[in-house]
């Protein structure tokens, strides 16, 4: 095994200490390998475009304070615990924020922004777990330490490599988002899959996993403009505008052909939005539907309809351990691609100082493909 790195006894750190206070950049002790954990220098970690949100108390997200914030990012590890069998110092890895119980793969929450819903879960965020990676320096699950190929990826096309830069990787943790979902109900290459609300950072995500996938896409949102920008990324993607009502935005989905799948990843203001409805009914006998929007109450599903057609409806918060290896080895192969080349495109990148800055630049930029970073 590499030798490991040195630690330094301290390092920078965003905390959280309330919702009512802003976070703060403070200098703490560095966290320390434990079994079954690697610490991981942090390289970039993305801001996602609600963030702001997450930290002021309007989205009423629980978790424990004070906390060091963040999500996904990629990094190198530093140092190793005792029972790590490949992981190596040095490694360039994808960390991905959701973490699961060992012992229980239900107790689910999503690292340093949600405690997720069971005590089980609470009590590994508020313990062992509990910091997360806007820091130099994060303690994180082995497992969560996804190894990525950097000759492959950082390498230059005249050496086999497809040319990223270490910035790039972090949108596989956007990436992984739809892919969740869109794993989950089996889409398969040739089907027709119906993406809502299609023009903002995740749903523009789930356009890009599915096309990779080898599905066709029709893009469901309300920005016409945005639409149209999508819509020609692929002859695979045709886009479909929401009016309002229900059987004139199902019969607009069904011009195409069969729908095979509807995808919806609606923000909590869509609680009302008659799109979902008409995603269902657009659906082909034996559709698949797979809701992972951040709705929190109740919605209108066509009852009569889902039993008659034998639909089926699905729920996925994040992804699966394996759904990771997979989507790596899309992007890695090149089926799945990454950077302005693919639209994809980082429009900001923040010092652990500049925070503010960079919860505004993700809430301005939040399209598809559009990152914001903070590189701590």
């Amino acid at each position: 095994m590499a030798s490991q790195q040195a630690l330094p006894a301290t390092h920078r750190a965003l905390v959280l200490s309330s919702t009512t206070k802003s976070p703060t950049v403070k200098t703490i002790p560095t966290p320390q390998p434990t079994p079954g954990s690697a610490v991981v220098r942090i390289l970039v970690a993305g801001v996602i475009p609600y963030m702001r949100d997450i930290y002021n108390g309007t989205r009423q997200y629980p978790y424990p304070t004070p906390l060091v914030i963040g999500t996904g990012a990629i990094g190198r590890v530093a140092a190793v615990g005792p029972d790590a069998t490949s992981l190596q110092p040095g490694q360039l890895i994808h960390v991905d924020a959701v973490i699961r119980g060992r012992d229980d793969s239900t107790a689910v929450f999503l690292f340093g922004a949600h405690e997720g819903f069971t005590e089980s879960s609470r009590r590994l965020m508020h313990g062992e777990w509990r910091d997360a990676t806007f820091a130099e320096y994060a303690k994180i699950p082995l497992e969560n330490c996804n190894p990525l190929d950097e000759k492959r990826l950082l390498g230059k096309p005249d050496n086999g490599g497809l040319g990223y830069k270490v910035e790039d990787l972090a949108f596989i943790s956007t990436l992984l988002v739809p892919y969740g979902g869109l794993s989950d109900i089996d889409v398969k290459v040739g089907e027709t899959v119906v993406v809502a609300p299609a023009t903002g950072a995740f749903g523009g995500a789930a356009v890009l996993v599915a096309l990779a996938m080898g599905a066709r896409v029709i893009a469901l949102g309300r920005n016409l403009d945005a639409l149209k920008r999508i819509s020609a990324r692929s002859e695979r993607v045709e886009a479909v505008a929401i009016t309002g009502d229900v059987q004139t935005d199902a019969k607009a989905l069904r011009q195409f052909g069969a729908v095979d799948a509807f995808f919806d990843i609606s923000p909590p203001a869509a609680a009302q939005s008659t799109h979902i409805k008409s995603g269902i009914l657009s659906l082909r006998h034996s559709g698949r539907v797979s809701l992972m929007g951040g709705i929190g109450e109740d919605i209108s599903i066509p009852h009569s309809v889902v039993m008659h057609r034998n639909l089926q409806l699905k729920g996925k918060w994040m992804c699966e351990q394996k759904d990771i290896g997979a989507l790596v080895k899309m992007v890695e192969v090149g089926v799945l691609k990454l950077g302005e080349g693919a639209g994809a495109k980082v429009v900001g990148q923040f010092e652990l100082e500049d925070w503010d800055s960079a919860f505004t630049a993700a809430a301005e930029n939040a399209g598809m493909g559009l990152q914001v970073l903070i590189r701590p």
